[in-house]
């Protein structure tokens, strides 16, 4: 068999053969793998429209909209597609996407997002018009992307669930003619409404194709029964529009079961005789559209399965109905799967399943469910759990547990996942949780206790810093005590600093708004000129400064797995407060983002339904956010100097990574990186955001010898080679990193010294 094409092709005749030559491209166009393996083939490829212009055009109800998008495509629109409320609301939910959902004007309505594409841009303005007055016409590229973004992981998001009734994927891929596809929309409301559930529908409206999610519980036996049910319904429903069961997706698993009554017993008859000699064998992709199984046989969830906690858990999941709850709250929908943005940097790197966060959901899944074991197979290269191929080298050494155990190992816990997942996965929390319990079973190696405790050995240490650094200074102590700890011997560990006398004092006189700062381990010790730097620039906001007598919130202590520690930590953490301000009036800062969020999540995770840990939560600050509020910004400004007049000074910000991960606050004004950006540019900086995910260092992670080589490629993705180009055009350019980590990576990786935020701003200060 051939089914490639001639390499010159004849746009006016399809498929541009012979009479007496049979093509074969249709036929395996539709076979979904079952016939042949595609090697090669020839595409047509046209010209990008050089413009495009969106318009949107809001309704009342669902039905409504798919009603008019007959008329809508007498325009000669290039695409519309159906956006549902919900969408809209649960979009406003997830960190990431939130920000972009400024194209709804007011109460959220069911949307329909109306394409022209062209090179004349006069025209398409013309075609959005004449679809009627009062519709927002969107023609900024960035807004545009915002749109298509939040369109593109509806599925993900529409699938959200914290409980057993969920949306499931079964009949989203039923297509029926334009011109009836509101009669469509209402016959399947109509069939939801019968089985006492809903669902919603969005995407393809302009080919007729809603993907939509009947709401179901196929953990019991009754949904399972009603999956099957509204699936033969639907049928029904579909053929009797003159529609397809399926318009885009391929018949699969879930619609194969059906072709014989949408096509007849005799072609499909002849679907089986095709494949019997194409692959009498059945290798490839076998149980699709001949001899499929049931559609409810291969089901994620059914009544028989069951799943068991692994622990007790210390931190909350109330939301997600649970510990179990949170590890199934993946989907599978694979927006992880992706090679930009933060979430998930080792996957990024690797190129691995297991090494994103859905292959590490699913790992967790078969831990909790107890259904399913690793079993090796075929060679030496890789293990198969239930077919799904897993490298050997990071393979389980006993059992499922270790399985997890080794994903997670490569977890760096960045929270990009808990941003920029659809369905809300926080993978970084399930790896503290499962850590916690994994070594009550395992021993901690050793230097998981001192990167852990370092706030405690560091204050300890501190007294004997010039010991010490002499030690680590020397080639021959310093290389044993990094292969007794293991660490790379790639990286320099931090030096003890002379500390500051100034940022010991509990009390810094001042008559303004009383403020405390969280100091922390890495800056009061190794990096003294930061908390320093703070100090200044708070006290020409105005601020009395109360420096709290604790280092940390304790978020390397959660980060290696000592759950029962961090909570106590927390505890007094929350203890030293109160006796400084037991009304709870004061807001608590700090420089270290992984420190102050810290405080402000997992601390709820510790002590959800506490009052004072909700109120201390809203009441924390970067004080890079802190400085934003009020008119904080504007008092430091009228106490520095800065020439308005010289050139602004180019500074590239890398933001770390649980800012990113920031949902967008109550008050309106930044946060995260978006917050530190907004600082700089207030005191005369020119700041670039780089498009960076994660650094790679992840705290200790990247000391450790056995990762190192990964932190380096996470850095080698997009950090390093932006560094390196911005220095290489611009000398007069900074790289800003308010990370301690990030700066530390940024330096081994590229031989560029980052600066934090306060310092750059605190160096142009008066004095004063």
């Amino acid at each position: 068999w051939s089914a490639s094409a001639p390499p010159q092709w004849d746009q006016k005749r399809y498929p541009n053969l012979q009479p007496s030559t049979i093509n074969l491209v249709p036929l395996l166009a539709g076979s979904e793998g079952t016939l042949a393996v595609i090697r090669q083939m020839t595409v047509n490829l046209v010209s990008r429209p050089k413009q495009t212009v969106l318009v949107v055009m809001p309704f009342k109800s669902i039905a409504e909209a798919c009603d008019a998008v007959p008329g809508i495509l007498e325009k000669k629109p290039s695409a519309i597609e159906l956006l549902p409320r919900i969408l809209i609301e649960l979009a406003r939910e997830v960190p990431a996407y939130a920000p972009m959902i400024d194209f709804v004007d007011g109460k959220p309505s069911d949307l329909l997002v109306v394409e022209f594409s062209g090179d004349n841009p006069v025209r398409l303005q013309d075609q959005a018009k004449a679809l009627g007055n009062d519709l927002r016409i969107v023609t900024n590229p960035r807004a545009q992307s915002n749109i298509w973004k939040v369109r593109k992981v509806g599925l993900g998001i529409l699938s959200t669930s914290t409980s057993d009734t969920r949306g499931v994927t079964f009949i989203e891929d039923c297509a029926v003619p334009v011109e009836r596809l509101g009669e469509y929309v209402r016959g399947m409301e109509q069939i939801f409404k019968n089985f006492g559930t809903s669902g919603v529908f969005y995407a393809h409206a302009s080919s007729g194709c809603l993907h939509m999610r009947p709401v179901l519980n196929v953990k019991s036996a009754q949904g399972k029964r009603d999956l099957r049910k509204i699936a033969e319904a639907a049928l029904g429903l579909v053929l009797s529009l003159d529609g397809a069961m399926t318009g885009e997706h391929g018949d699969g698993l879930s619609r194969s079961e059906f072709l014989e009554k949408i096509y007849g017993k005799e072609i499909n008859d002849a679907f089986r005789l095709l494949k019997n000699a194409a692959d009498p064998d059945h290798l490839l992709n076998p149980g699709k559209i001949v001899s499929p199984p049931p559609m409810d046989e291969n089901l994620r969830y059914g009544p028989d399965y069951q799943a068991v906690a692994f622990n007790i858990p210390v931190m909350d999941y109330g939301a997600q109905g649970g510990l179990i709850g949170a590890i199934e709250q993946c989907n599978g929908a694979g927006v992880c799967l992706k090679f930009d943005g933060t979430m998930c940097p080792t996957f990024q790197a690797t190129r691995e399943e297991s090494h994103s966060t859905r292959g590490r959901a699913n790992l967790l899944r078969a831990l909790i469910s107890g259904t399913t074991s690793l079993r090796a197979t075929g060679g030496s290269e890789a293990i198969s759990l239930n077919g799904w191929r897993l490298p050997r080298r990071y393979a389980p050494r006993n059992d499922m547990e270790e399985a997890v155990a080794n994903s997670l190992d490569l977890c760096i816990a960045c929270k990009g996942c808990k941003s920029e997942c659809p369905s809300g996965v926080d993978m970084a929390k399930l790896k503290y949780e499962f850590s916690n319990h994994y070594y009550k079973s395992h021993p901690h190696k050793l230097r998981d206790y001192v990167f852990g405790y370092i706030g405690l050995l560091t204050k300890l240490g501190a007294p004997f810093g010039k010991l010490i650094n002499w030690g680590m200074g020397n080639q021959v102590v310093g290389n044993w005590a990094k292969r007794f700890l293991n660490i790379s011997e790639m990286r320099k560990l931090p030096l003890f600093q002379k500390l500051d006398p100034d940022s010991l004092l509990i009390n810094h006189t001042s008559l303004g708004e009383t403020v405390l700062c969280l100091p922390d381990a890495f800056t009061r010790y190794f990096e003294p000129e930061i908390e320093r730097a703070a100090l200044r620039v708070l006290r020409a906001a105005g601020c009395r400064v109360v420096t709290l007598p604790i280092l940390g919130a304790g978020r390397t202590l959660i980060s290696k797995g000592f759950l029962e520690a961090a909570k106590k930590h927390a505890q007094e953490v929350r203890n030293a407060i109160d006796k400084i301000d037991p009304e709870g009036n004061y807001p608590v800062v700090g420089v270290e983002p992984s420190e102050i969020y810290t405080l402000k999540d997992e601390y709820l995770d510790f002590f959800p339904n506490n009052e004072d840990m909700r109120s201390l939560n809203q009441r924390s600050f970067l004080i890079d956010e802190l400085l934003l509020r009020d008119d904080r910004v504007l008092r430091v400004a009228n106490k520095i100097k800065v020439d308005r007049d010289q050139d602004l000074q180019k500074v590239s910000l890398h933001g770390h990574c649980y800012q990113k991960a920031r949902p967008p606050a109550d008050d309106g004004l930044p946060v995260g990186q978006e917050a530190t950006a907004a600082l700089l540019r207030a005191f005369g900086y020119e700041v670039e955001i780089i498009p960076s995910g994660c650094c790679g260092m992840a705290g200790s992670f990247g000391y450790e010898e056995e990762h190192y080589a990964l932190s380096m490629q996470v850095g080698e993705l997009v950090l390093f080679p932006e560094i390196r180009r911005k220095m290489g055009a611009d000398g007069t350019t900074s790289i800003v990193a308010p990370g301690t980590s990030c700066r530390e990576q940024i330096a081994d990786g590229t031989g560029v010294a980052a600066d934090h935020p306060l310092v750059l701003i605190s160096a142009i200060s008066d004095g004063s």
